[in-house]
């Protein structure tokens, strides 16, 4: 290959006083703006302790910590690249679907079981968690030997933070009824006035908050696996106060959600009874969760507490035209009740569908009088 007279003599040159024949830096000698060494290192020392961490979260952190001349979050992710802790294609898996948030804190608390995993003393471990959805406050992350047994964990975050207006969940068996009735655990919410709400049967995204603090506790957390339950627990513990206290969080402009959360002013209640209007004809539920009218069967719930009380209000008529109303209503009915004539208007609201980005199957049945 032909090169210049000039260039020739200068690898000639290069080689004779043992320089490597290529081509030197076009970098500029003076760099006012770059990265200070000391600074990368800080920003490298951040990803190695919190290794799900990346560029702008390492940024909000080092300066919350009264760094100076902290490089932008694109510079901080830079750093990451040229020294092979992130990939392009690692972060194309996190791009966000879609998005829906709470104005106030409490309008809306999710909830669902991380996927359980094995411990080291061979049990299994199911971390059951509640995000609150506006600012992201972790409320409660309870390692748990099974799915039984929510309505305790939420007592105790109700004593804790109050009481939500509602809360949203998959449709498991813990949160959800069979055959569209209700559960022990949707009643009690709804005797406290808390609109228990669904996602859409295999669509994960609908609770898309409390699937991404799933990721981000399965990065940051279950890298180690705990010995035992009560391990576990002080894992979680800890963890969820670095998450709430410290870690900075984008979508609050890079604040901890500690510092935008405030509890409920709701505080829990006991529940009062119901109370049936006078004169008020009562159905009872069988074993099996049926409500027996006429001829039809009509499934309510599998919760034992719905047969003596749940109630939808049936106005004064009679027998035949509520027949004829149950054979063209497509969604069983949720009845208890057939009012005499001279009663007051029914003092229980009635069933109500409600929506959310038309991605909910939620319901909220009965509610405290």
């Amino acid at each position: 290959m032909a090169s210049a007279g000039k260039t020739g003599y200068k690898w000639i040159k290069r080689a004779a006083e043992g320089q490597r024949l290529c081509d030197q830096s076009r970098c500029p000698h003076r760099q006012p703006s770059k990265t200070a060494p000391e600074m990368e290192a800080a920003v490298l020392a951040v990803r190695a302790e919190n290794p799900a961490w990346g560029g702008r979260t390492i940024r909000a952190v080092l300066e919350a910590a009264g760094c100076e001349k902290v490089p932008s979050a694109k510079t901080c992710g830079n750093i990451l690249k040229r020294h092979g802790m992130i990939s392009q294609e690692e972060s194309l898996k996190h791009t966000a679907f879609c998005r829906f948030e709470k104005e106030h804190c409490n309008q809306m608390w999710q909830t669902d079981f991380k996927g359980d995993f094995l411990l080291g003393d061979g049990t299994r471990c199911y971390p059951l968690t509640i995000l609150d959805d506006h600012s992201r406050f972790s409320i409660r992350i309870e390692p748990k030997s099974s799915t039984i047994g929510v309505k305790e964990s939420f007592i105790q975050a109700f004593e804790e933070y109050g009481l939500p207006d509602a809360i949203l969940s998959d449709n498991g068996s813990q949160f959800a009824g069979f055959r569209h009735g209700i559960t022990q655990f949707e009643r009690y919410l709804m005797d406290l006035d808390i609109l228990p709400i669904h996602g859409r049967i295999r669509h994960p995204q609908t609770q898309g908050k409390i699937e991404r603090f799933h990721r981000t506790m399965k990065q940051e957390v279950l890298r180690q696996i705990p010995q035992n339950l009560l391990e576990a627990d002080r894992l979680f513990q800890y963890w969820r106060w670095k998450y709430n206290e410290i870690r900075p969080h984008e979508a609050l402009g890079h604040k901890p959600p500690a510092s935008v959360y405030h509890p409920s002013s709701r505080a829990l209640f006991e529940p009062r009874p119901y109370e049936y209007p006078v004169g008020a004809k009562l159905y009872k539920v069988n074993n099996w969760g049926y409500l027996r009218f006429g001829v039809f069967s009509i499934y309510l719930s599998e919760t034992p507490i719905l047969k003596s009380a749940l109630a939808i209000w049936i106005p004064s008529v009679s027998v035949t035209a509520i027949s004829r109303l149950l054979r063209s209503t497509p969604t069983p009915v949720f009845s208890l009740i057939a009012a005499s004539k001279n009663c007051n208007p029914c003092p229980f609201p009635g069933v109500t569908y409600v929506t959310l980005d038309t991605e909910i199957r939620p319901y909220r049945c009965g509610g405290t009088p």
